[in-house]
C-alpha cells in the first residue's frame, strides 16, 4: 500500500502560480526554490534571507521536489525553454526588461 505524502507548506490550485505547486502564502514555486538552491547553490538559509521564507516552508519545498523530480524537472525546462525562445525572438526586449 502507498502511503500518501502531505507537504503542509506547499500547495497547488488553479489559478495561482499557475496551477503549479508553490509555497503556500507565497506566489514562489516549489521549482524556484529548487533552482535556487540546487542550480545556483544557494544554502537554505540565504534563500530564507533574500525571498523571506522559513526554512521549514524551504524544506517542504525540497521534500516534494524529490517526490516529484519528473514534475517539477518539466517545470524547470519548460521556463527555460521560453526564456530560449524569448531572447530568440525578442533579445531587445529581453534585456529592456532585465535591466528593469
Amino acid at each position: 500500500m502507498r502511503k500518501l505524502l502531505s507537504y503542509p507548506h506547499v500547495v497547488s490550485r488553479a489559478g495561482g502560480c499557475g496551477g503549479r505547486p508553490c509555497v503556500a502564502g507565497h506566489r514562489i514555486r516549489v521549482s524556484d526554490v529548487v533552482a535556487w538552491h540546487d542550480r545556483q547553490g544557494f544554502a537554505a538559509e540565504e534563500i530564507s534571507r533574500r525571498y523571506g521564507l522559513n526554512l521549514a516552508e524551504i524544506h517542504a519545498a525540497l521534500a516534494y521536489y524529490y517526490d516529484h523530480v519528473d514534475e517539477i524537472e518539466a517545470d524547470l525546462a519548460a521556463g527555460a525553454e521560453l526564456e530560449r525562445r524569448m531572447r530568440a525572438e525578442s533579445p531587445a526586449l529581453v534585456r529592456r526588461s532585465v535591466r528593469g
